[in-house]
């Protein structure tokens, strides 16, 4: 019997913000990141991923550089701490709506994003979603490494994940609706069934809109 399958982007569609870049200003506030130049060289790293021009390796050297003296235990407590305090108050009121909505009809949800998967999770948890890919980085001697595991979560790397993950699956899903902001998320666009865009970029507004996808405006919690 095939269902439907809800599939999600992170940031800048479920949360008003990038968790990547509340995550640096977390270990910013924490002591953790003690470089001046850190959140700014930040900033412009995460310009060129809005224009889908960035490359992951190099930028996942960048991110993870701070965690290198901390162990894996120890990153994964301070990310619950981040994520309870600074991540989910910027999800959008529509976006904890659907996902109401969708669990209260047994539907199956996925989180998938180009964030570490060790935020990725712990916000997927926190949603109540099904299922959670990120980029999965290597632990070496207790430490989260600079070292992705398999295949990134990244442009056309989000359909080859979620092709791997279907697979896997025993349940038979047909239609397939997929929301995400992103250029970079084209690919997956064009590989669900049913594409929503929220709050796109002009890029993928463009898109949206030649091929008649529904565009969402959703609204943080301040500015409803």
């Amino acid at each position: 019997m095939s269902q439907p399958l809800y599939i999600f982007d992170l940031d800048e569609t479920l949360i008003s913000a990038d968790s990547a870049i509340l995550w640096h200003q977390f270990l910013v506030k924490k002591g953790i990141i003690t470089d001046p130049k850190f959140l700014t060289e930040d900033q412009r790293l995460m310009t060129l991923y809005a224009a889908g021009k960035l490359n992951m390796p190099e930028y996942l050297n960048f991110a993870m550089a701070p965690l290198a003296q901390l162990t894996k235990e120890q990153v994964d407590n301070l990310v619950d701490e981040c994520v309870e305090k600074y991540i989910m108050p910027t999800v959008f009121p529509q976006a904890l709506q659907l996902l109401a909505q969708l669990k209260q009809d047994n539907i199956t949800t996925v989180l998938i994003s180009a964030t570490v998967s060790f935020i990725v999770k712990k916000v997927a948890k926190q949603l109540g979603i099904d299922h959670a890919m990120g980029i999965d980085m290597l632990v070496e001697n207790g430490c989260y490494s600079a070292t992705i595991l398999g295949v990134a979560s990244y442009r056309e790397g989000k359909v080859t994940r979620l092709g791997s993950w279907l697979a896997e699956q025993t349940e038979c899903f047909t239609d397939t609706y997929f929301y995400t902001d992103s250029i970079n998320d084209l690919p997956l666009c064009e590989f669900s069934q049913y594409p929503h865009v929220v709050n796109p970029c002009p890029q993928l507004a463009r898109h949206a809109q030649a091929q008649h996808w529904p565009q969402l405006a959703w609204s943080p919690l301040t500015e409803q």
